[in-house]
């Protein structure tokens, strides 16, 4: 009979102990979320953070490109120039022959 009493209370504390863990995590589970949220949170502020910080680093960026393109542009046209010069300024291969002519024309 007492054999039956302790096993009938050691089942009785087993449901006990199940019931407590259950409610232990019923109440856990409520702060759970909001704990998640908080981080959730956080990392969505970090990331704003860095979307930030990386469009004025990328507008600082394509202002330097700009710049970059124009005096490029400028370079180029200079470039375009002098070459057209240079080759305009080429004196043509003459013969001697030709060169005596003008000679004689000046004189």
């Amino acid at each position: 009979e007492l054999e039956n009493q302790l096993t009938t209370k050691s089942k009785t504390l087993d449901e006990l102990k199940q019931s407590l863990a259950s409610n232990s995590n019923a109440e856990q589970t409520p702060e759970s979320p909001s704990l998640r949220i908080a981080e959730l949170c956080e990392m969505m502020d970090s990331i704003v953070s860095q979307v930030a910080k990386l469009k004025t680093s990328t507008q600082s960026i394509l202002e330097q490109w700009r710049v970059y393109d124009e005096v490029y542009a400028e370079v180029s046209l200079m470039t375009t120039r002098y070459l057209y010069c240079i080759d305009q300024c080429k004196c043509p291969v003459v013969s001697q022959e030709a060169l005596e002519n003008q000679v004689k024309t000046l004189q």
